[in-house]
């Protein structure tokens, strides 16, 4: 992923999953096993996503005195962490009839908030009938 508040869209990828896991009541959960990125339930249209990015500059903003980045050397990324711990690294959803039950405007994305570009790996479960 690209990082910088990058908003990665997930959702027919998990829909695809869901849909070849032939369990048609139970749960999905996503995780990112990243502590400077996070999944998220959006609608996922260009103003959401940029107002997304803009509420993180704002809330938690980059900035080089954060007590992570003074302590090593080399680090810019001490929002990316604490923006990571406020959103969550996982969602779970419920499967019913052998689908995800998001709404309408519902999309599944992960965003990336760290500095640089970076591998990124998500552990999806699907548990149930």
């Amino acid at each position: 992923m690209q990082g910088d508040a990058h908003i990665e869209n997930l959702t027919t990828t998990i829909h695809d999953l869901v849909t070849h896991s032939n369990i048609t009541n139970g749960t999905l959960t996503l995780f990112i096993k990243h502590t400077t990125a996070a999944v998220m339930i959006i609608e996922d249209e260009p103003g959401i996503r940029a107002d997304t990015r803009a509420f993180w500059n704002q809330v938690v903003p980059a900035n080089p005195q954060w007590e992570h980045n003074t302590r090593n050397p080399g680090e810019d990324n001490g929002h990316s962490h604490l923006r990571g711990q406020l959103q969550s690294p996982s969602i779970t959803i419920p499967l019913m009839q052998g689908k995800l039950t998001l709404g309408t405007w519902q999309q599944i994305v992960v965003i990336d908030f760290d500095t640089r570009a970076r591998t990124r790996e998500l552990v999806v479960q699907i548990m149930g009938e």
